[in-house]
């Protein structure tokens, strides 16, 4: 089964198409239509008031079905069956139509129609429009206004009369006279000269004798009545001339081979210029190519001359247009010098041919124009024409370039084997500099043209005819542009400005007049002139002053039927002056109509955008100005649609049996409904087989001939419905199966014929119509929807539905301005999308949700940005949605403050460092305001965080170090986390910096010692999303053993330390040797054999009375120093006391007593005299002491 769309006539808003052309363009001050119909002026037929609805061919008269959805069309069988449908409507009396209503073209509908249209082409708005009611138009007083003219440059065939035209119009009706060359122009003494009836236009008769040439010169018309004058733009008349080629006789051109030519036309010069073109004197055209072509100025050019160039001899022709005479001149004859004869056709084929017939190949050059540069000015508006023809061997190319940019694409074309670059409609974007490039093989040279764009005057403005009521304010405005600047020149009446009657009323402002307080003494015709060096412009405009009280242009009590659910548009056409105020009543009812259902245009208008049952009735349209008033009513009927209930549907059925196809209608009792049957889309035969009934048609002994697609076509006089289904017929030894189950399979055609129905406040109906499922069963439809205000052109899914369906009711949200697609889905894929419905606008009311994800946050330390995400066009609810904003400190139950912003966003300024703040956003439109929004906690900005409290750090053992901090007392923001930042030292060295972040929570860390000895400096902050904040320092402790270590490498540099060092030395030294010298005065120390141990003072002593070594003896001295390594450091001097001697020179006795030989040694020393140190040493001084 497949739904096809149903097609209103007479409106789907019950309308009916208007044969005028460009009715689609009437009332084109209203907003667009969202339903798609072209439209609302109106046909008079049968006392019934039908509005237009879409229509094609109107050009031919006929008049198109009206339909729901403009995608499908009816073919000309169902357009045929149509008209036979409604052949039998009645006529208004005296039509003496008796066809289908449809072709509407003879048909004369009354003069308040073409009233009506002209209050719909040109609205009210501004100044006030005459209607073309010849009843009114013949009671208005009217200035004269020029309506045909003849051209600025009237060029004419001497041969004729000559027939300078000019009309006009007026009431009353105007009077002309002319002037020629500035002067007066006395008709009636001139008896060639006559002016036609109720007409300005000159006739200049011949017949009797006279030159044409006597009367050229310079025209203008002057239509004159009480009102005022209107002049015509200056004519000049100019007679065509044909002037005779001069008698000459030309001698053979000589030329080389390869060497350029150019033949020269010059033909005479004649009125327009003649048509240029070369012949040979046989009549037979000269072939032309990139190597020989005509230029614009009409010679032709040879770029190089072949052999060949001598077959022919070449003629310039000119063709004249009012004569329709070709001149011919005197052909030229060539004679080509070359190396080689013509008849060499191995030379003629050679592939390099040039070369082969021995022509020296040249670089291009310019024969026209000459040089390397040059200028050309042109007027806006005309085509530029651009011209490089180069000579050189071989032939060169020619291309075409503009300094700066491109070529204009849609402008530029390329001519005469691209010698010619042509720009059409030239404007002030195509000046600038323009290059051909002439080459070949040799090489390329290049020519730049100037082009300068002037402009004669063109209007931005034209003063347009100024209807006012008596008192009204008013202005004509005389716009125009040219290169040069154009001047505006005022006239009134025919006369300067300057010259005119002095009026308080008026006043000139450049090009502008503007008219205060206008009184019935102010009608004149006012002309604008503007020009420049290029030329001119004329207008006229006429300022009349009415007092009109409104008057009706419609038929009283028309009647209007229209489709429930579907706009329609009321018209009244009116006029008055001062510009009446329209206002629409219902059932006599005293409260305006406007709003809501109801839009009044400008020019009267009332459109109902969706029409119920409650809106049938007696609608009253009331005119009235300061002269009276005026009023007429419409009655409006509505209509149930006509809806095909239930469909026929596809059928497969063996040959030989009965098949009956359903179609049940349901109309509006009051039509008359037909329903008829179409067979392949051409009307259905209805023989023996078949039985036609109100809701069904049945076929007997199915043939195979019935197999195709049969419609189910109702209609009544307002609208109508199709449906269309399937059948199939199978052979009778074949089981019944699915007839597409072995073909390939496809993605689904698009739905089609969209249609809304059953409109409501919140909901609506969509119905569609299947598209082919190409062989695989469309599963689901998603319907789609757009709207025009938020996101206009996006397209969002609105629901989904199973395959079997074709209609459904959609939920909608208020104020939403929805159009629908459809797209089906089979198991190979998606379909394209159907086209779009008409659009359907919900009614407005209050938002009910309020907008979402609303957060506060600080983008700096004393701000606050408020944001949330916007509500979209199905939650908006009406017009202006708007969000109020309010806010509080949390906890100091301050007053709300609030602010209505547009956008998403609002910034709280001057705010405290990151403290909580209560935010509500709620949503209001013009309906009214959301419901009560939830309160969101936000924060302010955040800064800088306080240092970390409490920072410790202990040293459990030398293996590790433990760290604890406590949260900032100032967090100021969000804690992201803690930066630890720490670095091991031992004395003046330090080591790498590690550096180590901590999440918000963590408070303790563990570091591992690299070594015992070193200590480790500790700096941790904290962080929020500013930066980190205030660091806290702290060093770990020194180890037990590390004092000394530390105390000894700070002291052992020190420079007073060593000198003290140095001194206790010296001392212990000094103690020594006293305690050594007195223990041996008066006794012999024999020495044992051990030289190598120290004495010791607990040796056990021999019975010789000597001492003896042993190892007790290597204890160290009381009060001797460790080392820094712990050991005891052995005193050098413990081996022997020769070391006290003069470098070891001392000599034992025989008893090995050496102390009696030191000291005699000693003294013997000094009794020498010797003064060396040791005079002065302490052991010296101490010896001699003892």
């Amino acid at each position: 089964m497949r739904r096809l769309a149903a097609i209103g006539a007479a409106g789907d808003a019950g309308e009916v198409a208007v044969p005028v052309a460009d009715s689609t363009d009437c009332a084109q001050d209203r907003s667009p239509s969202p339903w798609r119909l072209t439209d609302v002026c109106a046909v008079w037929e049968t006392g019934v008031f039908l509005f237009a609805a879409d229509w094609e061919g109107a050009s031919s008269g006929v008049v198109a079905r009206k339909r729901l959805n403009e995608a499908e069309r009816l073919s000309s069988v169902q357009e045929a069956e149509l008209e036979r449908l409604e052949a039998a409507r009645p006529r208004w009396p005296g039509s003496g139509e008796r066809g289908p209503v449809l072709r509407m073209a003879r048909l004369q509908p009354p003069l308040w129609v073409h009233a009506a249209f002209l209050l719909c082409f040109l609205g009210l708005g501004g100044a006030i429009q005459i209607p073309m009611d010849p009843s009114i138009q013949n009671e208005l007083s009217q200035p004269p206004t020029i309506t045909k003219q003849s051209v600025k440059d009237h060029i004419v065939d001497p041969r004729d009369n000559i027939l300078i035209e000019c009309e006009a119009k007026g009431n009353p009706a105007p009077s002309f006279h002319w002037t020629r060359n500035s002067r007066f122009f006395n008709v009636a003494k001139d008896p060639r000269v006559s002016m036609r009836r109720r007409s300005g236009t000159l006739v200049i008769d011949f017949r009797s004798g006279g030159r044409p040439e006597e009367y050229e010169g310079e025209y203008q018309c002057f239509a004159r009545n009480k009102f005022g004058t209107a002049l015509s733009n200056r004519i000049r008349l100019q007679v065509s001339k044909s002037p005779l080629w001069p008698k000459e006789s030309l001698d053979p051109v000589v030329v080389q081979e390869g060497a350029p030519l150019t033949l020269q036309c010059n033909p005479p010069p004649g009125l327009p210029s003649p048509v240029i073109f070369w012949m040979s004197s046989s009549m037979e055209p000269i072939t032309q190519d990139k190597r020989v072509s005509q230029g614009h100025n009409g010679d032709l050019y040879f770029s190089n001359v072949m052999v060949q160039d001598m077959q022919t001899d070449y003629s310039c022709n000119a063709r004249f247009h009012f004569t329709h005479t070709i001149q011919q001149k005197n052909p030229f004859t060539l004679k080509v010098l070359t190396n080689h004869p013509y008849n060499d056709s191995s030379l003629r084929n050679h592939p390099d041919m040039y070369s082969a017939r021995g022509v020296a190949e040249r670089t291009p050059s310019f024969m026209y124009p000459q040089g390397t540069a040059s200028s050309q000015m042109v007027l806006r508006g005309t085509d530029l024409l651009l011209e490089c023809i180069a000579s050189g061997v071989p032939t060169p190319d020619i291309a075409w370039y503009k300094k700066g940019g491109d070529l204009p694409s849609d402008k530029a074309k390329f001519e005469n084997f691209n010698k010619a670059l042509r720009i059409t409609n030239v404007s002030e974007e195509d000046s600038g500099e323009y290059f051909c490039l002439a080459s070949n093989k040799m090489g390329s040279i290049r020519h730049t043209i100037s082009v300068r764009v002037k402009a004669a005057p063109y209007w931005l403005d034209e003063p347009k005819n100024l209807i006012l009521a008596p008192g009204e304010d008013g202005r004509l405005v005389c716009r125009a542009s040219g290169n040069p600047k154009p001047t505006v020149q005022w006239m009134v009446n025919g006369e300067p400005l300057q010259s005119a009657p002095p009026n308080p009323n008026r006043e000139v402002a450049g090009d502008t007049i503007i008219f205060r307080d206008t009184q019935i003494s102010s009608r004149a015709v006012y002309q604008c002139n503007t020009s420049n060096e290029h030329g001119y412009l004329l207008a006229n405009a006429f300022v009349s002053v009415l007092d009109v009280p409104p008057r009706m242009l419609s038929p009283r009590n028309q009647l209007i039927r229209v489709i429930l659910y579907n706009r329609t548009r009321l018209d009244c056409p009116f006029f008055g002056s001062p510009i009446p105020t329209l206002r629409w009543f219902k059932n006599g009812q005293g409260s305006n109509l406007d709003g809501g259902n109801y839009h009044v245009y400008e020019n009267g208008s009332l459109e109902i955008k969706m029409i119920r049952k409650e809106d049938q009735g007696i609608y009253t349209c009331v005119a009235t100005n300061i002269l009276g008033k005026a009023e007429n009513q419409v009655r409006l009927e509505v209509k149930d649609p006509t809806r095909i209930y239930r469909m026929p549907e596809d059928q497969v059925t063996k040959r030989g049996t009965t098949v009956q196809l359903e179609c049940r209608v349901k109309h509006d009792p009051s039509l008359k409904l037909t329903v008829s049957w179409l067979k392949d889309d051409e009307p259905l035969y209805i023989g023996n087989r078949m039985k036609k009934e109100d809701d069904s048609l049945t076929i007997f002994g199915v043939a195979e001939r019935d197999q195709g697609s049969y419609t189910c076509f109702a209609s009544t006089e307002l609208d109508q419905d199709l449906a269309k289904a399937y059948l199939t017929v199978l052979a009778d030894q074949t089981t019944p199966t699915n007839r597409l189950a072995a073909l390939p399979k496809g993605r689904p055609d698009r739905p089609r014929d969209l249609e809304l129905t059953d409109l409501a406040e919140r909901s609506v109906r969509l119905t569609w119509i299947p598209g082919d499922d190409n062989n695989s069963p469309i599963t689901d439809y998603v319907v789609q929807f757009e709207e025009d205000q938020f996101q206009p052109g996006v397209w969002h899914d609105h629901s989904k539905f199973p395959g079997s369906v074709n209609s459904a009711v959609l939920q909608l949200s208020p104020y939403v301005n929805y159009q629908f697609r459809v797209i089906a889905i089979n198991e190979v894929g998606s379909s394209h999308p159907s086209l779009p419905s008409e659009r359907y606008r919900t009614s407005g009311a209050p938002p009910e949700s309020n907008p979402s994800d609303v957060r506060g946050e600080g983008t700096r330390k004393n701000n606050m940005e408020i944001t949330w995400t916007p509500m979209n066009a199905t939650s908006a609810f009406g017009p202006n949605l708007r969000y109020i904003v309010k806010w509080r400190r949390r906890e100091t139950r301050e007053t709300w403050n609030n602010v209505t912003v547009w956008g998403s966003r609002h910034v709280v300024g001057q705010t405290p460092v990151y403290v909580p703040y209560e935010i509500r956003v709620q949503a209001e439109n013009d309906f009214g305001k959301g419901p009560e929004p939830d309160t969101v906690i936000g924060y302010s900005g955040e800064d800088l965080p306080s240092a970390p409290r409490r920072f410790r750090v202990r040293q459990p053992n030398l293996e590790i170090i433990n760290l604890e901090w406590d949260h900032p007392e100032h967090p100021n923001g969000i804690l992201i986390g803690y930066s630890l930042r720490y670095v091991a030292f031992n004395g003046t060295k330090v080591g790498k910096q590690i550096v180590e972040n901590f999440s918000p929570n963590q408070t303790k860390f563990t570091v591992q010692r690299a070594d015992p000895v070193s200590r480790y400096r500790f700096t941790l902050s904290a962080r929020t999303q500013v930066g980190s904040g205030e660091a806290v320092t702290e060093e770990s402790p020194a180890p037990p053993n590390e004092a000394y270590t530390n105390n000894q490498a700070d002291i052992a540099t020190q420079g007073w330390f060593i000198g003290l060092m140095c001194a206790i030395a010296l001392l212990v030294l000094i103690l020594l040797i006293v305690c050594f010298i007195k223990r041996s005065r008066g006794g012999k120390y024999p020495v044992r054999e051990k030289k190598d141990v120290p004495l010791g003072p607990e040796d056990p002593k021999e019975e010789d009375g000597s001492f003896d070594y042993s190892d007790e003896d290597n204890k160290p001295l009381q009060g001797s120093q460790t080392s820094l390594d712990g050991t005891i450091k052995q005193q050098e001097s413990d081996d022997s006391l020769v070391d006290y001697g003069e470098g070891g020179e001392g000599q034992f006795n025989e008893d090995g007593s050496f102390i009696g030989q030191y000291t005699v040694k000693k003294d013997k020393e000094e009794t020498e005299g010797n003064e060396s140190s040791e005079a002065t040493s302490p052991v010296n001084a101490i010896y001699s002491l003892a």
